[in-house]
């Protein structure tokens, strides 16, 4: 198991793919021998945004996306098919990168985190944890943000036990890797759980 941790210092400004805007990435990571890190070669990537005004979402075929409202209210986002309610803050969604998205803001603009992972390869989930709350972690890759606050975390078997605390500042993040099974204890939140797991062969 390690636990690293990412300071905003560190995050990397990252043009959205249609051009209407940038992205703030927290984490990410590409194929190996991939060296210009844009989205040829993109296995997954964790990253926070503003939507200033209305528009069409970047076309993310070959992809799955979790996304959940941090800042604002009353994002809603039109597809063919019907809507997709983002309207609550910190109650996050998921769909396929290729369906087509245009953005609609009632109540003015909104800041969103967004995971996204090639489902090729990984397996993405984003989980939203208040104080008290506990969540299972499988192995694989996980990082926790806290996207408007302080947060503490523990990471352990059980509650209770010698667990690996987690502290982390206003808009701060910590990249953990698991090989094994282990409990994620949210003492002060919110935090923002994503979680990138192997896909089985």
């Amino acid at each position: 198991m390690s636990i690293t941790v990412l300071s905003p210092a560190g995050y990397r400004r990252f043009p959205w793919k249609n051009g209407g805007g940038v992205t703030v990435d927290i984490a990410a990571e590409w194929l190996e021998g991939v060296a210009d890190h844009g989205w040829e070669g993109m296995v997954w990537r964790l990253g926070r945004t503003t939507i200033p005004v209305p528009g069409p979402f970047s076309d993310l075929a070959g992809f799955d996306r979790c996304q959940v409202v941090i800042g604002g209210a009353g994002l809603v986002l039109v597809t063919p098919e019907g809507e997709i309610d983002l309207r609550t803050p910190f109650r996050p969604v998921r769909y396929r990168g290729e369906v087509q998205i245009t953005s609609r803001l009632e109540q003015g603009p909104v800041e969103v985190v967004n995971l996204i992972g090639d489902r090729t390869r990984v397996a993405i989930d984003l989980v939203v944890l208040g104080a008290g709350d506990s969540l299972g972690l499988k192995p694989g890759c996980h990082v926790v943000h806290a996207p408007t606050g302080p947060a503490h975390l523990r990471l352990g078997p059980e509650a209770g036990a010698a667990d690996d605390v987690i502290s982390l500042e206003p808009e701060h993040a910590a990249r953990i890797s698991l090989d094994r099974l282990s409990d994620l204890h949210c003492d002060a939140g919110p935090c923002l759980v994503a979680s990138i797991l192997p896909l089985r062969a």
